[in-house]
């Protein structure tokens, strides 16, 4: 059914598409305009003035519901519509180039239609004004309800006022026709949507709770604190194999779409409790790089190992269990300040919730708000500053306890105090773990075991701190200020 309609949205010549829509529309208006006429001039002529301005008040409130409704309904389509821009930056930058094309057509077409029903509108007066008053001067008979009657000047404005009415349908629809345009292609992109196929998840390994004895791995049904991957074989073997959060890319290259690579031969490790830290300029790859990770896109060629297993064969949903993220924009929820960091975890009890914000150093500055881990955050945390939304979103991390931390610019919109207090936090919360960072304030990556620094999806560069420093190459450059990251 979806597919059918998105046919029927989507082909043949779009001025025929506008006018399927404009029809209906165009019928209903006329309709209400011609019932508005012969019930002004009814209850005019028969009921008295008072009786006609009860009318035209009840008529301005109906407009008004009925503006209310067309409003919301148009602006519904537009977040239904954004939803389907979501995708790789690639794709989402041309659809939105072709959208804001059509909308710059659509809107011209309709700025432009409006001026020209006005015109029409004021010739018609004239014309009528011209004709009418010649015939009331001729004294020209004219029938009415009552019989023959000479043409009168009075009736002539009456007239004139009414016949303002066959052009309001007109100029609603001119109003209305960016509105029709829009909700077409809104349309089109909803249906295209939904007949896009689901993501699929050919995984088989999977992330099971675990016992260890004299070295032997053992499955569990209970949280212990140990985690294992389950791995079958063919064979019908099953091995188990610990969460440790050593992660491999072998050579890998990829691209968001065929015919253009981003990521060339990319060879890195990173093993259990290391800190990676990923510098360079916007477009260099360092955020791909972590969304390969989660597997958000699958790679072109190469092999990226996590614990020793292809990451093709761990089931999506097990995968990103183990890793944890750190993001530049935090996104909070309505809710209590307990609730928000045990997002985290949903089985976590307070006291874990607690521990994790002294981790996060976030401890301090709850216990000051209004009614501690109580208090109740509306909408996305406006009350609280963004080193504080920040701590909480470190804090959601730490409860969670994954072995692998991915952090993505996550001081670079705060202050160089905040920064310090964050940093403690992240510390604190980087210890033992295998942690990947995206910085461009190079102070927060000092102390990585490894940077990589990327230019135009290569490494260029790979060292520490001291040893790239020492080389005086682009991480030196960058470092002492000779150019900055764009």
């Amino acid at each position: 059914m979806a597919k059918t309609a998105s046919r029927n949205l989507t082909t043949g010549s779009p001025t025929r598409l506008v006018i399927g829509f404009l029809l209906p529309l165009l019928g209903g208006l006329l309709f209400q305009q011609l019932y508005n006429m012969v019930d002004t001039l009814v209850v005019g002529r028969f009921l008295g003035m008072d009786a006609l301005a009860g009318v035209g008040s009840t008529s301005s409130v109906n407009f008004l519901v009925l503006g209310f409704c067309i409003g919301i309904c148009n602006g519904f389509v537009i977040p239904v519509a954004q939803k389907f821009g979501e995708g790789d930056e690639a794709e989402l930058r041309r659809r939105n180039r072709v959208w804001a094309e059509n909308a710059a057509r659509a809107s011209g077409m309709a700025n432009s239609m409006m001026p020209m029903m006005n015109a029409v509108g004021y010739l018609q007066y004239v014309i009528i004004a011209v004709i009418g008053g010649t015939m009331a001067i001729a004294g020209t008979p004219n029938l009415g309800l009552t019989g023959m009657n000479t043409l009168t000047l009075g009736m002539i404005a009456s007239f004139l006022t009414l016949s303002r009415g066959f052009t309001n349908p007109i100029s609603q629809i001119s109003n209305q026709f960016n509105s029709i345009v829009t909700a077409l292609a809104g349309a089109s992109r909803i249906f295209a949507f939904m007949d896009a196929e689901p993501e699929t998840d050919d995984g088989y390994v999977t992330l099971v709770n675990a016992t260890e004895e004299n070295g032997m791995l053992a499955e569990t049904d209970h949280h212990t604190g140990l985690w294992a991957w389950k791995h079958p074989h063919g064979d019908g073997m099953v091995t188990y194999t610990k969460l440790a959060g050593r992660v491999v890319f072998d050579h890998v290259d990829f691209g968001y779409t065929p015919d253009k690579e981003v990521l060339h031969d990319i060879t890195l490790y990173a093993e259990p409790g290391q800190k990676v830290a990923f510098v360079g300029a916007t477009g260099a790859g360092k955020t791909t790089i972590t969304n390969l990770i989660n597997r958000f896109y699958d790679i072109a060629d190469g092999k990226i190992r996590y614990d020793g297993i292809n990451i093709n064969k761990i089931r999506k949903a097990d995968l990103r269990r183990s890793l944890g993220i750190v993001l530049q924009d935090v996104n909070l929820f309505t809710g209590t300040v307990m609730e928000n960091i045990r997002y985290g975890n949903p089985a976590a009890t307070d006291d874990e919730c607690i521990a994790a914000a002294k981790l996060a150093n976030a401890d301090h500055f709850i216990r000051m708000l209004p009614d501690g881990y109580n208090t109740v955050l509306k909408g996305d945390g406006s009350g609280l500053s963004q080193g504080q939304r920040q701590l909480l979103s470190i804090a959601r991390a730490a409860v969670s306890d994954p072995p692998v931390m991915i952090l993505d610019e996550a001081t670079s919109s705060i202050d160089t105090r905040t920064e310090t207090l964050v940093q403690s936090g992240m510390d604190k919360l980087m210890e033992g773990r295998t942690v990947f960072v995206i910085a461009h304030r190079l102070s927060t990556v000092k102390n990585a075991d490894v940077i990589m620094v990327l230019d135009h999806g290569r490494i260029i560069e790979r060292g520490n701190h001291a040893k790239l420093i020492a080389e005086k190459g682009v991480y030196y450059q960058l470092y002492t200020g000779a150019f900055e990251l764009e």
